[in-house]
């Protein structure tokens, strides 16, 4: 079936989630700091994402912005920044207005002008999310922001994949999911969407039972693959 909808992971995928932490650096007074924010950004990425998983399989469900905090504080600590609450206040401030990546606005029009749904399906909780969609001004291509916090649990339960059919009527091979997440790109393939997996970084494909259809560098080519 041809493409008719296309759903986009929010963190990391429409957003770029090392932003605060490079902002942070480039403010007056932690230029000292740069070699340990760049880090730490790391850090707070990889807990993160490791808390959903962990907090998917106990069921001890939170909201993502709580998982956040809990990231950012064991990658301050590690980092030995664990002293200084104005800073970790400051990135918590920044993660909340993160860049959009450059091609984004522009590949987001191009699937709204041909005719596409398009939505971001995040476990961010709704509140964090209206904040960076606004703050990145594309809430006008997005005909949904879908979150986790429905059905409460994080990705890659398949409850998740669930919501996009529930609220466009799709059949799974009509939607196009893109994701920066390697995991997240197989678990969609698994659920029967096509997906592109945004590999900005150029890592391995994971060893995993199912693989994305797409391996791109940046988003730009997503509009052809959707046929738009």
């Amino acid at each position: 079936m041809a493409i008719t909808t296309c759903i986009f992971d929010a963190y990391g995928t429409l957003f770029d989630v090392s932003a605060a932490a490079r902002r942070a650096a480039d403010e007056p007074g932690r230029e000292a700091l740069a070699e340990r924010l760049s880090g730490l950004a790391e850090d707070w990425r990889t807990k993160q994402l490791q808390y959903t998983w962990l907090r998917a399989v106990t069921g001890d469900h939170t909201t993502f912005w709580q998982v956040t905090e809990d990231g950012l504080d064991w990658a301050l600590e590690h980092r030995g920044l664990d002293g200084d609450p104005e800073l970790r206040a400051r990135l918590l401030d920044l993660y909340r207005e993160l860049d959009a990546y450059p091609e984004v606005p522009a590949m987001l029009r191009a699937l709204k002008e041909g005719g596409l749904n398009c939505a971001i399906l995040s476990n961010g909780n709704p509140e964090m999310l209206q904040s960076a969609v606004d703050a990145a001004g594309i809430a006008d291509h997005l005909d949904d922001v879908l979150s986790v916090e429905s059905v409460g649990v994080f990705k890659p339960a398949r409850a998740v994949y669930d919501l996009v059919g529930q609220r466009f009527g799709t059949d799974p091979s009509e939607v196009l999911f893109v994701s920066s997440n390697g995991w997240d790109a197989a678990a969609a393939a698994g659920y029967g969407f096509a997906t592109a997996w945004a590999n900005r970084a150029g890592a391995p494909v994971d060893r995993l039972p199912h693989r994305p259809d797409h391996v791109l560098t940046d988003l730009t080519p997503v509009p052809g693959l959707a046929g738009a």
